[in-house]
């Protein structure tokens, strides 16, 4: 997808938005993370949020912890299982309610991942090749050379989506191309054997961006983030380490002081202000006194994550149970959507 049609994927978000209001029962959102690490505050503003955001107005969410995925750019899963639980702690604690919402990992939804066989005959390998989101990541893997997993990771994505059904994908613009794979093949699957999934939409994020207390992209994986699960003193450490710059009156100017604006636009997603608002206010304090607002605010907004998390760490049995169910859900629903796959398709899946 090219970037000419991001404007019409934002004026399709604004239009979704307002069908949300009115009947959030016609959605079915369909996300998820690898586990692969600890999430961050980027996570938490850019995409926990509007998942508890999306749920507590009515729409049905899937939250799928991608397990087999870990395995795109990397050759083993490192401690899957004490990231699986983290991931799980990170979401309750952020708000998502099981009554509510489904969370489930890949691994044990067979259903899910043997849709992929059908769903790779619907793209050829030129499709799969020019998908510039996959080109990126190939760029950035951390290993030599390029699994088959890595290739056909939009058609797996595919797979995450169509089982269910979901009808919404909440995405960032680099993201596009993948939703793209997925709507092509639901389209091409109802084409030659009859009307099966529904073409998912696209709600395109307006989350900002918050940058690494390096001043690159906040990443799980450059050790430049503030964990969801980091205590008030570690957040106050790292966020004096941050990088900002050597002009004392603090302004917010993405462009041109990123690591500053960063900063400044962390403490007023907190606070829930504008982030011209807090630079003014801070003026001439300096990096002192823009970090010690950054700390403040931050603290002040994931105490009550950070407590709710403790509590649900202290009862694992209850966490796990979450996912033994979310799975039990998932994977019924996988086996009435590879049914009439089997059932279109004249029984060859």
């Amino acid at each position: 997808m090219s970037t000419a049609t991001v404007p019409s994927e934002r004026r399709r978000t604004a239009e979704l938005e307002e069908r949300i209001r009115q009947a959030p029962e016609g959605f079915r959102v369909m996300t998820g993370d690898r586990p692969t690490g600890p999430l961050h505050l980027g996570h938490y503003f850019g995409t926990l949020h509007n998942r508890v955001r999306l749920q507590d107005a009515g729409v049905d969410v899937f939250v799928i912890v991608a397990d087999y995925q870990v395995l795109t750019d990397r050759d083993v899963a490192d401690r899957l299982t004490e990231n699986m639980e983290g991931l799980l702690l990170d979401h309750l604690a952020a708000g998502i309610d099981p009554a509510r919402a489904t969370v489930f990992n890949h691994s044990a939804v067979p259903e899910l991942n043997q849709l992929m066989l059908p769903f790779l005959s619907l793209v050829s390998v030129a499709e799969l090749n020019r998908n510039p989101t996959v080109k990126d990541e190939i760029a950035h893997s951390r290993q030599s050379s390029v699994s088959g997993l890595m290739f056909t990771y939009p058609v797996h994505q595919a797979a995450d989506i169509l089982f269910c059904k979901g009808n919404l994908v909440p995405v960032g613009q680099d993201q596009l191309p993948h939703l793209e794979v997925t709507r092509t093949i639901a389209r091409r699957f109802n084409e030659r054997y009859g009307q099966v999934f529904p073409e998912p939409d696209a709600l395109l994020s307006a989350a900002p961006l918050l940058l690494g207390t390096d001043g690159t992209k906040m990443s799980k994986s450059r050790g430049n983030s503030i964990a969801l699960r980091a205590d008030a003193d570690e957040t106050a450490r790292l966020i004096k380490g941050a990088r900002t710059d050597g002009e004392r009156h603090i302004t917010y100017d993405p462009e041109n002081r990123p690591g500053v604006s960063s900063l400044v636009l962390l403490a007023a997603l907190c606070l829930d202000r504008d982030p011209h608002a807090v630079a003014e206010e801070i003026g001439g304090g300096g990096a002192a006194a823009l970090k010690r607002t950054v700390t403040e605010a931050v603290n002040a907004r994931m105490a009550p994550i950070r407590a709710r998390r403790a509590a649900y760490a202290r009862d694992l049995g209850y966490v796990r149970s979450v996912l033994r169910a979310g799975n039990e859900r998932a994977r019924e629903i996988a086996s009435e959507t590879l049914a009439e796959v089997r059932g279109a398709m004249g029984g060859l899946v």
